[in-house]
């Protein structure tokens, strides 16, 4: 039947089409996101390679989904994709953490909520805003984290050890001197006995205020000894 091998033979192109640009979509979300997260993994950030990768493959799956059911079965066309943004705002908030006025993740919170743009972007189509976005991502995280670091805008956080004769005492000095700087300790750790105090703690702000809060830590008298243990990453 004629009629029927025609009709076959369309569909079976237009469901081929309709697969293979689904394909396409999904492989290039997954390409990007993996990307993005090959240069987390390498940096041990917590969201890595997996993380980015899934985040940025079923942003793309929800967008092709949310178009395809309602093409199939009506309704708004963006209203599965448009719960993917609240949906990634509560994975962000899960990886930021809070620790004595210090703030612990934002970077990697702001990088999952991009990674989940680039996959929507992926999914809707746009294969050159979605690579374009990816390689704007991989300049700022491999390249703005250095310049910040060289010209002193990003603050540190520092980890000192200090021991002296007596604990109380020991934090009494460690808060008068952060209080000179207006700082405060965060991590704080203490170990030892009551004659003899080690404690161990970490201190956010910007390399110049690290390179006085040591000078001020060494001019006390106080202290037995003054260890600078380095820095703590914090994005």
């Amino acid at each position: 039947m004629p009629v029927f091998d025609h009709t076959y033979q369309l569909l079976r192109s237009e469901f081929g089409v309709v697969v293979s640009s689904t394909i396409i979509r999904l492989v290039v979300a997954a390409l990007l996101g993996g990307a993005i997260g090959i240069e987390r993994q390498l940096r041990h950030r917590p969201a890595g390679l997996r993380t980015n990768m899934f985040i940025c493959f079923g942003s793309a799956m929800f967008t092709v989904l949310s178009d395809q059911l309602a093409s199939g079965y009506g309704g708004d066309h963006t209203r599965v994709a448009a719960q993917i943004i609240p949906g990634i705002g509560f994975i962000g908030a899960g990886s930021i953490l809070h620790s004595r006025g210090g703030v612990v993740g934002l970077t990697t919170a702001a990088t999952l909520f991009v990674v989940a743009g680039v996959g929507m972007a992926a999914g809707g189509g746009l294969y050159l805003t979605a690579t374009f976005a990816t390689i704007v991502i991989l300049i700022a995280l491999a390249l703005l984290g250095r310049v910040e670091s060289h010209l002193s805008l990003q603050s540190l956080v520092m980890s000192y050890e200090v021991t002296g004769g007596n604990t109380t005492a020991v934090l009494s000095e460690i808060n008068r001197v952060l209080d000179e700087g207006h700082r405060s300790m965060q991590s704080v750790r203490v170990a030892g006995d009551p004659t003899h105090a080690r404690v161990v703690f970490c201190v956010l702000a910007p390399r110049e205020d690290q390179d006085q809060i040591v000078q001020l830590l060494h001019n006390s008298a106080l202290f037995s000894t003054v260890t600078t243990l380095g820095p703590v990453d914090h994005e």
